[in-house]
């Protein structure tokens, strides 16, 4: 049977409906980190009045002396441009921050927490704030 126009459209189609309801479903989980990071730091701070990725910004390229003396910040290993790639100490790349670059970030909750348990004590010397987390997560999400 000789393909068509038709028979060869209608899998062009569900291939790109799946991409879009793919990108959906990541945003979705995104925006579910956020709001309980939303929820807990309105608990830790009553007059929480949202994230800055502003803020977020900041953090990322602060400096910190309370971690270990190696990595004072984020900019330590995932470098100054959230686009571009990183480095650990041990020269292991890491992919990029930016979720715009890299869109598989962020989409697992529980990752999420376990690299923001360890890199905020590692930099910070400390567990990273909920409204910590949200301004951070913002910024990456904005680039």
């Amino acid at each position: 049977m000789p393909l068509t126009r038709t028979t060869r459209t209608i899998p062009a189609l569900l291939a790109c409906a799946a991409i879009l309801f793919t990108g959906a479903a990541q945003a979705g989980v995104r925006e579910d980190q956020l709001a309980q990071y939303a929820s807990a730091a309105k608990a830790e701070t009553p007059g929480f009045a949202g994230f800055s990725a502003e803020r977020g910004k900041t953090l990322h390229t602060q400096n910190f002396t309370g971690g270990k003396p190696d990595t004072p910040a984020c900019t330590s290993c995932h470098g100054k441009d959230p686009r571009g790639t990183g480095k650990t100490p041990a020269g292991k790349s890491i992919d990029a921050m930016a979720a715009s670059v890299t869109a598989s970030r962020y989409t697992d909750p529980a990752k999420v927490e376990k690299w923001f348990k360890r890199n905020c004590t590692e930099v910070l010397g400390r567990v990273c704030t909920p409204q910590e987390k949200g301004d951070w997560l913002s910024f990456m999400l904005s680039q």
